[in-house]
């Protein structure tokens, strides 16, 4: 041990008396430190300040490795300074360990001088797990100086370590993520990356910085770091040479490929997964939500009926830090982005109460249209675009909900985000089943499995109900509809299992949503105390006892006036739904080609007469305004003719149409919609503390509803959507 100490001392003092140790490991760092937080505007975000640390460190790093360790190491031969420690005598062990600790002594002060410098100075807030990046960048240093090590015992001539150094030094620091961002290179470079150690360096620093993982979330680079450790010290100490006479094969290069083998390994797993892409665009996109933003002289409705003239709004770290009725004195101390928004308005995320993501809202041509799995996220990105931010999905399969809601929820796609409510817990010949009945039987025991519950029974209702909600869905669903003999008849739901459903759903605190068929359905689920009802009546008028009974319960009701509207647009051959500019825009054109060749067939065909319905399901509407019950915007898209994307924009003009004042129809398809998600703590208001996830309008809504259309500018959690962008994100 004594011969190891000995050294490490001895290199400490050659340390700390090397002005050019000084130079690179302080003043160089320090030009790409204050570069960077310049370009990439660091003051106005805490996340891009992580970006620029991570990168500052593993330059330090990778020059401590390769030029630090490695080029430092020939030098010492080929000025026969080993030669003089060979005769001391000592072996190589303790010159290359002694190399490895006097490195990371040295280079974690540095670490900490740039953490400090960020948190004060540009006020990144403290790492979550400071133990975790302490950790994680000492393996980085050790692991990167034995590797410099290894170059300098498999070169011949300083000429030759320059040449095999600078071969495998400029990939990592350009391709790595070190001084240009991963995720705005080309796709194949970033395949190129993950062949790369200094990208499991970089990618895990910059994991722990912005997202807070620990050093367990990282551990695969940390088992491929620690690899090209042991396995640099052992043929290290085996290729150690002392004088410059000595010389070694070329073959003897290869041994650097064993070094990297670890990182091989994992570049072709990433390859293959597409893992690493993931997290380099999740990162990126937490980096965007991190950014600061004044939103200056905007009309903003706050979502719960208040209106403030002439505001502002503050955006940081991806929430609403202030709301200011009066414009704030000191911009500049703010570090925030300006956006003007005189003659706009600012909007909480609109949020539509009741779409079907798996079905399309039209009819393709061609039947492949119907099963392409990567549909329904595109439809997610077409809500958002729309400046719709949040969608509760009422019935589609079980499992691919959950996939979307992590899709958008980790970041990995961006679009509206979804609450899962469903599957439609039925009856056997009830509604809901008769979009499977005439598949094969393997087929409709899929369907019942991912798209219906069929209890029995009021014990195996209340375990259908715990068993979701132990899986994590968002809200209960359940039918009460016997149908019409326009649209078919189905068979009712027993009313005893379908209170326990209801029961249940209260029981686990989870909201309920009740589909519904006509006016004794309505009241038999504003009985049971279902959260939401559904659609309404499409045979009768609504009782006014049972408005005040909602009323009293504080239950809300749902029109979706949108549905009835495009089923006698469909019936009578009518495309106009299918000319707004926003459907246009978002909605693919084979589809509403298509469709629009679909409906134009039905304009020669007798059809039924569907002015008595749509003035039944307004009246309904405005029956239950009149009677104060809360209110809530779904459209059922998804079916003929609603097609995903601006959908709550038609649906409030509908019922401003019907005689709804605009402010209590944007206060339903806001505030109201997320009090009923339960996610009023988040969305749905513009207040401080909530996610920054708000709509920017060219003009006032409030005094024309169509302005909801208008779209300047979307956030959604502190990101400002490129729109245009939306719909050519890739999926793995």
């Amino acid at each position: 041990m004594r011969p190891y100490l000995a050294q490490i001392r001895n290199n400490l003092r050659l340390m700390a008396r090397d002005r050019a140790v000084l130079v690179f490991s302080y003043l160089f760092p320090s030009i790409f430190f204050f570069m960077f937080a310049q370009l990439f505007d660091a003051r106005q975000s805490p996340g891009a300040m992580a970006q620029v640390l991570a990168m500052v460190i593993v330059i330090g790093i990778l020059g401590s490795g390769f030029f630090g360790a490695g080029m430092r190491a020939v030098q010492e031969r080929e000025t026969n300074i080993l030669r003089r420690f060979k005769v001391a005598p000592i072996s190589a062990a303790p010159i290359i360990v002694a190399s490895l600790v006097s490195g990371l002594v040295n280079f974690l002060p540095v670490v900490a001088f740039y953490l400090i410098l960020s948190c004060a100075y540009y006020k990144m807030p403290w790492p979550h797990n400071m133990l975790s990046l302490f950790v994680f960048v000492s393996i980085g240093i050790v692991a990167f100086r034995a590797a410099g090590m290894i170059v300098a015992s498999v070169v011949n001539s300083a000429q030759e370590a320059q040449l095999v150094t600078q071969i495998l030094y400029l990939p990592m620091l350009f391709l790595s993520g070190a001084t240009i961002p991963v995720s705005v290179m080309p796709g194949w470079i970033q395949i190129v990356a993950n062949f790369l150690p200094a990208t499991y360096l970089y990618q895990g620093i910059e994991s722990i910085l912005i997202g807070g993982a620990s050093i367990a979330a990282t551990r695969s680079a940390v088992v491929g770091l620690l690899i090209t450790l042991a396995v640099s010290l052992f043929v290290g100490v085996k290729l150690f040479r002392w004088e410059k006479e000595e010389k070694i094969r070329n073959s003897a290069k290869l041994w650097i490929l064993a070094v990297l083998a670890p990182f091989i390994v994992m570049g072709v797993y990433q390859a293959r997964t597409g893992q690493s892409t993931l997290q380099n665009t999740i990162m990126a996109r937490n980096i965007l939500r991190s950014r600061s933003y004044l939103f200056q002289n905007a009309n903003i409705f706050v979502g719960n009926g208040r209106v403030i003239q002439g505001g502002s709004v503050l955006v940081r770290n991806g929430k609403i830090a202030e709301v200011y009725e009066v414009a704030p004195g000191n911009l500049q101390s703010l570090n925030a982005e300006i956006v003007n928004a005189v003659g706009k308005t600012i909007i909480p995320g609109l949020i539509d109460m009741h779409v079907h993501l798996g079905a399309p809202g039209g009819i393709y041509s061609d039947s492949s249209g119907y099963s392409d799995p990567k549909l329904a996220e595109r439809r997610l990105a077409a809500y958002l675009y729309s400046g719709i931010t949040a969608v509760r999905s009422t019935g589609d399969w079980l499992t691919s909900s959950f996939e979307w809601r992590h899709d958008i929820q980790s970041g990995e796609y961006l679009g509206a985000e979804p609450f899962i409510c469903g599957p439609l817990f039925t009856t056997p010949g009830g509604h809901g089943t008769e979009y499977y009945k005439n598949l094969p039987q393997n087929q409709q025991k899929l369907w019942e499995k991912e798209f219906v519950r069929l209890p029995a029974s009021q014990g195996e209702a209340r375990k259908e109900v715990d068993a979701l909600h132990a899986a994590g869905i968002d809200c209960i669903k359940a039918v009460l509809e016997s149908g019409n003999s326009s649209f078919g008849l189905f068979n009712h739901m027993d009313a005893a299992i379908y209170r326990a459903v209801i029961s249940e759903a209260q029981a686990d605190h989870l909201p309920s949503a009740t589909h519904t068929g006509n006016a004794g359905d309505v009241k038999e689920a504003a009985d049971a105390g279902s959260s939401s009802i559904e659609h309404g009546s499409m045979n009768d008028l609504i009782p006014a006892s049972t408005w005040a009974e909602m009323k009293e319960k504080n239950l809300v009701y749902d029109p979706t006036l949108s549905v009835y509207e495009a089923q006698a647009d469909f019936a009578n051959g009518n495309p106009e739904l299918l000319t707004r500019s926003l459907v246009q825009q978002v909605g693919p054109a084979n589809l509403i080609a298509s469709t629009r060749a679909a409906v134009e067939k039905n304009r020669t065909k007798p059809s039924r007469d569907f002015a008595p319905l749509l003035v039944l399901v307004n009246k309904n509407l405005v029956n239950a305004y009149k009677a104060g019950v809360t209110l809530i915007t779904g459209t059922d898209a998804g079916n003929i003719l609603v097609i995903h994307g601006p959908t709550v924009q038609h649906e409030l003009e509908l019922w401003v149409k019907a005689g709804i004042p605009p402010a209590i129809a944007l206060e339903a398809a806001t505030y109201n919609a997320a009090k009923v998600l339960g996610a009023s703590g988040r969305i749905g208001s513009i207040q401080k503390g909530r996610d920054a996830t708000f709509v920017l309008l060219e003009g006032d809504p409030l005094v024309d509803i169509a302005n909801t259309e208008r779209i300047a500018m979307v956030m959604f959690r502190g990101e400002r959507i490129d729109r245009s962008a939306l719909f050519n994100q890739t999926r793995k």
